[in-house]
C-alpha cells in the first residue's frame, strides 16, 4: 500500500504521505448532537473515519455515520479542516442533518449517544470537541492543528488558521 501511495521514484525522493479522513456532526432539531464512544480506544467522537479513494467527501462522511451508528444523513456542509501533526492525518468535518435509519452501534462504536453541548465539552478530548463546537459556532471552515489531544494553535479571525 505504501508504494501505491507514494509518488517516490528511482531517480528522487517521495512527498511526504496523509491520510484523508472525515466526519459527521450529525445534529437533531434538538441541538443534540451524535457521538460514539469508539471501540479501539473507548474516546468519545463526531463518527468518522478514512475516506475511500473513490469517494466524494461528502459522501464518504455520510458513509461513515451510517457505518458506525446505523443512521443515514444527509451532509449540509464543511465546517473545518483539521491536521493531527503527530499522525500525518488530515480531516474533513462536515454538518449533517439525520435523514433516516435506526441507531445501532458497531464494531466501531460500543455506544451510541446523543451528547449536549456541556457533554461535548466535558467527556471529548479538546481536538475533538473542537471539531464539534466549530460545526455548531462558525459559519466559515477554519483550519486547525493538534496533536491527537490538544490544539496547537488557534485559527485567526478569518479562519485560516496562520498564527500572527
Amino acid at each position: 500500500m505504501l508504494l501505491y501511495m507514494s509518488n517516490a521514484t528511482q531517480e528522487g525522493a517521495s512527498m511526504s504521505l496523509h491520510s484523508v479522513s472525515v466526519a459527521g456532526v450529525v445534529v437533531r432539531e434538538d441541538g443534540r448532537v451524535l457521538v460514539i464512544r469508539r471501540a479501539d480506544n473507548g474516546a468519545w467522537e463526531a463518527p468518522g473515519g478514512v475516506l475511500e479513494l473513490d469517494e466524494q467527501p461528502e459522501a464518504g462522511a455520510c458513509r461513515e455515520v451510517l457505518e458506525e451508528t446505523g443512521l443515514q444523513v444527509e451532509a449540509v456542509r464543511l465546517t473545518g479542516v483539521y491536521k493531527n501533526m503527530a499522525r500525518g492525518v488530515v480531516a474533513l468535518v462536515f454538518l449533517c442533518r439525520p435523514v433516516g435509519g435506526e441507531e445501532r452501534t458497531s464494531s466501531e462504536s460500543v455506544e451510541v449517544r446523543w451528547f449536549t453541548r456541556s457533554e461535548i465539552e466535558s467527556h471529548m478530548t479538546e481536538a475533538y470537541a473542537v471539531r464539534v463546537l466549530d460545526a455548531l459556532d462558525l459559519e466559515a471552515p477554519p483550519v486547525r492543528t493538534h496533536d491527537g489531544r490538544r490544539l496547537l494553535r488557534e485559527p485567526t479571525a478569518s479562519g485560516s488558521g496562520i498564527a500572527s
